[in-house]
């Protein structure tokens, strides 16, 4: 969607940059979860730097600069990177390794989207990778929870993974008003501040142990 095709209010593009930042943030407290190394790092810089490009378009657009549809189509090709990343983490954490059907899958998709995106000249069929990573690391993720026995974890995560599913199409569709934009920016930060309440959590409890131990 062109920035340009709504006069944003400059409270409803400041308020897009919260959910980018509880997603960042949860995803870094994932990393000691995660078995830490530098994927779970790599992963929110890449979503954070999907998050903030869409929404500094959009804070761009506000006020009264120009619209910059480059700069938000950044969005899911970057969240494509950053959830591949995640979910290869996430399966080798709750499975012990990385299955081998999660690598081809996560190379096909990326060239397979990424190519679909330069034909098309535009991100949304990148709308798909991301989609399916993220969907892919929720399920591992809730995995993780649940074998910690920590149900309420993974019932945070569920809500941020049917998120992209509600969400996701929702954003994509270019009739937007700012009636409906609000609506999904403030479920869409309910969603990621349950992703970042759940990662808190496991984080937490993985700190508890290692204080245990000592």
């Amino acid at each position: 969607m062109s920035t340009d095709a709504i006069d944003y209010p400059i409270s409803l593009a400041i308020e897009d940059f919260a959910p980018v930042l509880f997603t960042t943030a949860g995803v870094l407290l994932l990393r000691r979860v995660l078995g830490g190394g530098p994927a779970p790092v790599a992963a929110a810089v890449f979503i954070g730097a999907g998050g903030l490009a869409k929404a500094g378009a959009k804070l761009i657009a506000a006020a009264d600069g120009p619209a910059l549809p480059w700069l938000s189509e950044m969005l899911f090709p970057l969240l494509t990177l950053g959830f591949a990343l995640l979910c290869t983490a996430a399966a080798r954490t709750k499975t012990g390794t990385s299955p081998r059907w999660l690598r081809y899958l996560v190379v096909g998709l990326i060239v397979a989207c990424g190519l679909g995106a330069l034909l098309a000249r535009d991100s949304i069929p990148m709308l798909v990778s991301t989609t399916v990573f993220a969907t892919i690391t929720g399920i591992y993720l809730i995995g993780i929870a649940r074998d910690r026995g920590d149900t309420v974890a993974a019932g945070l995560f569920g809500v941020q993974l049917l998120s992209f599913y509600v969400l996701g199409p929702l954003a994509s569709r270019p009739d937007q008003t700012v009636t409906l934009q609000w609506i999904e920016q403030l479920c869409n930060t309910a969603a990621q501040a349950a992703f970042l309440a759940a990662a808190w959590r496991l984080a937490a409890s993985d700190k508890a142990v290692a204080t245990g131990d000592k």
